[in-house]
Parts: C-alpha cells; structure tokens; sequence
C-alpha cells in the first residue's frame, strides 16, 4: 500500500509534465505535453480551458486514430523534439508502406 501511495504522490506532481492518448481502439499513450505540443491540433485542444486541477494529467481521445497509427505518431514526436536544432546528422525517420495513408491523414489532422 505504502508503494502506491508514494507512486500516485510522484505521479501527480509530474502528471502535468505529461500528456495522455487515446486511440481509437482504446490504447493509451503517456508522452511528455512538450512532445506532444510538436502537434499544432494537441496544442489547440490542450490550452482549452478545462475542469482538471493542474496537477491532472490531461486526456484527449482520438476517435479516428487506430493505435497502430498514433504510436508512430509518438513516435516521431519524440524524434522531432530530439532531432530539431540538432547539429549532427539526422537519421530518417522510417515509415512502413503499410501505413503510409493512415499517417499521413493523421499528420494533416494533428498539424504536425
């Protein structure tokens, strides 16, 4: 009992340094806000006013991201905060064929 009093005490005095994810099929995806704020659609539906206290970690749910898609889409957040002003070279940034499409009609969405 101790462990989980003391893991819900850290996690929500980080939990507003991250942000979650929801897919379609109902998988989560616990990311850092800055990260997710590479989306110009997160940032926009993040600095909506809101009932959650500060220390709440904020949830937006995608109805038409499956799982598959919003994981890579994690994914290249991740890599854009790693990779932008970086002086080294930049590795690319690989996309299965497979879902291609689906990316890309999620990345017009999310503005990123």
């Amino acid at each position: 009992k101790q462990w989980y009093q003391r893991r819900v005490a850290i996690t929500a005095g980080i939990a507003a340094d991250f942000v979650k994810l929801v897919s379609n099929d109902e998988h989560e995806f616990i990311l850092k806000r800055s990260h997710a704020l590479t989306s110009g659609t997160i940032k926009a539906m993040l600095s909506y006013p809101t009932n959650f206290k500060n220390k709440e970690m904020s949830k937006v749910q995608f109805r038409e991201i499956p799982s598959h898609v919003l994981c890579k889409v994690c994914m290249y957040f991740a890599y854009k905060n790693r990779y932008t002003n970086s002086t080294s070279e930049i590795p690319e940034f690989p996309i299965e064929p497979e879902i291609a499409l689906e990316l890309l009609m999620a990345a017009n969405f999310l503005d990123c």
